[in-house]
């Protein structure tokens, strides 16, 4: 007996017709290459790039709901992290200790233990803001929780580069924080036009962040 069979066809034109759509919403997409340098000309990490539209229309945000800071070596791994408003953090632990985290920060304070392998419980910033966290056990430890309103954000990496991708095309205030800088984000901003063909932005930081007690031995090689 010949056997029929049924090609469901639905499903497949349905995934094609997806797959044109995320393509044409992106097709007008831009990106976004930041290099940044302190003022002795070396490369630098852990700088917020932002851009924010000069329109002051609203954007959906592309920053992340939740971040993870790791405890290593007592040392919180990344230095900074982005969240917007209303993400959370979670802090996890391997190190061979236990770890007392807490933030006396403006925009959010807590305090709890986070044992050796343990994770925390998410925490969550209601409000926009720079909240810097440490250890009541280890005094040299330091992170940052920079949390946005912009649509756009993004960290500068080890050789001083941030990368910003899915911009829709326009004109852009663009401003940068370090940790150098305070914990309050009112740096000077640069105004830049985003093409299809994306944008590039160079600068020098009025900061030497070699200078910057601690950071380097506790942020390297891990």
């Amino acid at each position: 007996m010949a056997r029929t069979v049924r090609i469901m066809r639905a499903p497949i034109i349905f995934a094609v017709l997806s797959a044109l759509l995320l393509v044409e919403a992106n097709a007008d997409a831009a990106t976004l290459t930041a290099d940044l340098k302190d003022a002795s000309g070396r490369e630098a990490a852990n700088v917020v790039v932002t851009l924010e539209p000069v329109s002051g229309n609203a954007a959906i945000s592309h920053l992340p709901e939740q971040a993870i800071i790791d405890q290593r070596r007592e040392a919180f791994v990344p230095l900074v992290v982005v969240v917007h408003r209303g993400g959370r953090v979670v802090f996890t632990n391997n190190d061979t200790t236990k770890h007392q985290v807490y933030s006396f920060s403006t925009i959010r304070q807590f305090q709890f233990v986070v044992g050796q392998g343990e994770t925390s419980s998410p925490v969550e910033f209601p409000q926009p803001g720079i909240a810097a966290i440490g250890c009541n056990i280890h005094d040299q430890m330091i992170a940052y929780v920079f949390v946005g309103q912009t649509p756009y954000a993004a960290v500068t990496d080890e050789k001083g580069r941030a990368v910003i991708p899915d911009i829709l095309p326009g004109r852009y205030r663009l401003a940068v924080w370090h940790p150098q800088m305070g914990v309050s984000f009112t740096p000077a901003r640069a105004v830049l036009d985003v093409t299809d063909g994306g944008a590039h932005y160079d600068a020098d930081l009025p900061i030497t962040i070699e200078t910057m007690r601690g950071l380097k031995h506790m942020h390297m090689g891990y």
